[in-house]
């Protein structure tokens, strides 16, 4: 039996009471017998039986099976409707997460605050479930947090008691949902909120459930008596109604006749809708609810305490605070007095307990273990595991890509990057912020009509979303030497250059050398595509969900979707993608300010998707921003691209052609190493940057003046990747050369010509030709440690 049926059958077996209905030892037999194949219990064969009817029910039931009134599904499964007892189902997890986890503006902060959140949701509350995690170094941890959900929660029955991993429907992504038995709803919601507050103290989180009867979960929301019930016969007739309309959909048809070999057809529409989907989506409502502080009056469940109050931390005017200024110090990190191998910070900060939590987790040494500090010991996990300890498992897992990644040092010789200084040292003081994010998540969700799906998905996008990253950052990148303190400091160390602040579900944020930034994320985006395709296989991962495209009546436009080479472009036939965004800023940046900027590219990179999805392109997007003269923007990215870098006169001119599909980022990269093999002049690259700005023509005539004065043979490598791969007419009997433009025709049939000049000067310096090896000026000549 599937793992999410046992969990479910547990808890019909459990009951409704706080104590079981039947002995725990029979409880277990009947968990052991279904894992194994084995026969149940005589005591809850009845019970066991009931679930295996549940799972029979096909995934996507046919229009002539399924139901057409309601009297018609309670006579086909009444077994199931009359089976006595609810389940409980319970959504939880951490609100306002980048609101604490950027708090703080130092690199260890940031890292600390998400790996502690990562644990929680990773670790902590899949051990409520009693599951263990897939590292040993979280054994005795995985105790501590029984034991500690045990004295918080021990009321006649202990908690622990009554859940199994079984139970969990998925806990990636910074939010679990799992079943539980129904007298423990509150109690588990409880625990949740609890944790976050316990190990973070600030940290937002919000948790709920609900009691369903078990025809509900494949069925959705059925109402008590169940005649009271809108079925299929009633949504016929009121579909085109602006409630129902709003609740279950919009059709893409009128009638019902038209709409028979339609998608969504008022069938399909009432059967996606009313599914285990409709429960989550309850859920949800209520998470949105609670996390606005709102109660719950007219809920079956005893009544919880409100949420509405945060949590709130003494200051005073005259007391210390730490560096974020917002709460009291309690230490300051100095060298110990009484030990002087006991160093502390350099600066000697003051940390408030919050703050102090966060670096301690940040500062933590190789494989995760938490450093001793002597300026902060009351707080002392003994391990937490971050994203480098898994990209080194991952690593040592494959090791062809680990010889790959690190032919020129040993691995347990490099260091995690301890500020971002030392990060942007290894690529001339430059760092970018990758931001990327799932495409059609919401509307795939919405066709899951089992838990089982539920879990499926949600495992299937982790893994590709893990996996894309820890091949990328294997393809592109290698330990580099960086100094070890400041610059006065002549011990240098490899280290890795980048840093994982989180991949959460389908979110990823990465801090990673500039001049590797775009081929990072175009391989991000590819590979989490083939990985979900089952084109690229990962050992020990298996992708259980089918995201293959239907085939479509209508062939897709691929000269629409992409500018350049469209003839060579591989169509993508994955229904889930990423859009990326790319900020290429100084180190010095403000973090808080890149997170600014790098969430306005992802909003556009994701807009551009959408736009392309009209075409048939499925695939991925990049949007990119070069800082490099630039520190700030006085408007949103959107505003300085149509205010400054856009002309209306006598043509309207777009002197940027951001974002870009995942193709086109290559073509941009070949096209950036192209200009150097031709060895175009780097001072006429600007000169002609700035003649775009005097119209079409002018552009035209001083690019090909600049052209033809290349050496023999440099201008064919300059015409062939730019030229015909970028700039050919729209029109095919037009053998015009409209070098360095490109011309769009809109929808109004309007002409807009745009040019990828303006980002090849920006991204000239950070693309290198071949296997280029980054070696920072103030290392040459000296003698790397390894």
């Amino acid at each position: 039996m599937e793992s999410i049926a046992i969990g479910i059958a547990w808890c019909l077996a459990w009951g409704e009471g706080r104590e079981p209905q039947f002995d725990p030892s029979v409880l277990q037999e009947m968990r052991r017998a279904l894992t194994s194949g084995e026969e149940v219990p005589a005591q809850v064969r009845e019970i066991v039986d009931r679930v295996r009817e549940l799972l029979a029910i096909p995934d996507n039931i046919s229009r002539e099976e399924f139901p057409e009134t309601i009297t018609d599904l309670e006579n086909k499964y009444p077994n199931l409707w009359n089976q006595p007892g609810k389940i409980g189902l319970v959504y939880g997890g951490v609100t306002k997460v980048k609101q604490y986890v950027f708090e703080d503006a130092k690199l260890p902060d940031i890292r600390g605050a998400s790996a502690l959140l990562d644990r929680i949701n990773l670790v902590d509350l899949p051990a409520f479930f009693g599951k263990h995690p897939e590292s040993n170094r979280y054994n005795i941890h995985f105790a501590k947090v029984r034991e500690w959900l045990d004295e918080n929660f021990s009321g006649e029955s202990k908690l622990s008691k009554a859940l199994i991993p079984e139970m969990i429907v998925y806990s990636t992504g910074g939010n679990i949902l799992a079943f539980c038995p129904a007298a423990f709803v509150n109690e588990l919601t409880d625990a949740i909120e609890k944790r976050y507050y316990f190990e973070t103290i600030t940290a937002n989180s919000c948790a709920v459930g609900d009691r369903f009867k078990l025809l509900e979960i494949r069925f959705g929301l059925l109402r008590n008596p169940i005649e009271q019930t809108f079925w299929l016969d009633k949504y016929r007739q009121e579909y085109k109604n602006p409630l129902v309309e709003a609740y279950f959909g919009k059709l893409d048809r009128e009638s019902k006749e038209s709409c028979i070999a339609a998608p969504s057809c008022v069938e399909e529409a009432f059967a996606d809708r009313k599914s285990f989907n409709e429960l989550t989506t309850k859920l949800a409502v209520m998470f949105n609810q609670r996390r606005s502080g709102n109660d719950f009056e007219e809920n079956d469940l005893e009544k919880r305490p409100s949420r509405r109050y945060p949590p709130m931390l003494e200051t005073h005017p005259y007391l210390q605070r730490d560096e974020s200024d917002r709460r009291s110090a309690i230490a300051r990190a100095t060298d110990n007095p009484d030990n002087r191998s006991e160093k502390g910070l350099p600066g000697s900060p003051w940390f408030s307990e919050v703050s102090a939590r966060k670096r301690k987790a940040g500062d933590r040494a190789k494989k995760g273990e938490i450093k001793q500090t002597h300026w902060y010991a009351e707080w002392h996990p003994a391990v937490i595991e971050g994203w480098v300890d898994k990209f080194e498992d991952f690593l040592e897992k494959h090791p062809v890509k680990l010889h790959k990644y690190c032919h020129v040092c040993d691995i347990e010789s490099v260091k995690i990057a301890e500020s971002l200084t030392q990060l942007g040292s290894t690529s001339n003081g430059f760092v970018a912020y990758i931001y990327a994010d799932g495409n059609n998540m919401g509307g795939y969700i919405q066709k899951i009509t089992t838990p089982q799906e539920y879990q499926n998905f949600s495992e299937d996008v982790d893994n590709a979303t893990r996996y894309a990253v820890y091949q990328a950052l294997s393809e592109h990148l290698h330990p580099r030497p960086a100094q070890e303190n400041d610059k006065s400091d002549r011990n240098f160390v490899w280290i890795h250059p980048f840093e994982i602040i989180t991949i959460g579900g389908d979110d990823i944020i990465l801090i990673v050398p500039a001049d590797r930034a775009l081929a990072i994320a175009k391989t991000i985006g590819e590979q989490f595509e083939q990985i979900l395709l089952k084109q690229v296989e990962i050992p020990g991962v298996e992708i259980k969900g089918n995201y293959q495209t239907p085939p479509s009546e209508k062939p897709i436009d691929i000269s629409k979707c992409h500018r350049y080479l469209s003839q060579n472009a591989v169509v993508s036939n994955c229904q889930l993608s990423t859009s990326i965004g790319v900020l290429i800023a100084d180190y010095k940046t403000p973090i808080y300010y890149a997170k600014k900027l790098y969430e306005q590219l992802l909003k556009s990179a994701k807009k551009r998707a959408k736009d392309l999805k009209k075409h048939g392109y499925c695939g991925g997007t990049v949007d990119f921003l070069v800082m490099k003269s630039v520190t700030a923007l006085s408007s949103s990215i959107e505003e300085f691209r149509k205010e400054a870098l856009t002309k209306d006169s006598p043509q309207e001119l777009k002197l940027y052609a951001a974002p870009y599909t995942l193709h086109e980022i290559g073509g941009l990269i070949e096209s950036v190493k192209a200009l150097k093999k031709a060895e175009f002049p780097k001072s006429q690259l600007y000169q002609i940057r700035s003649f775009l700005e005097q119209g079409k023509n002018t552009t035209i005539l001083n690019y090909r003046y600049f052209r033809t004065r290349l050496k023999d043979g440099n201008s064919e490598i300059l015409k062939k990747e730019f030229e015909e791969a970028w700039c050919k007419p729209k029109d095919p009997e037009n053998n015009g050369n409209l070098a360095p433009w490109m011309s769009v025709i809109e929808q109004n049939k309007r002409t807009v010509y745009e040019t990828i000049w303006r980002e090849i000067v920006d991204i000239y310096d950070f693309i290198e030709l071949e296997n280029y090896e980054f070696i920072p000026e103030y290392l040459v000549d000296v003698e790397v440690e390894s």
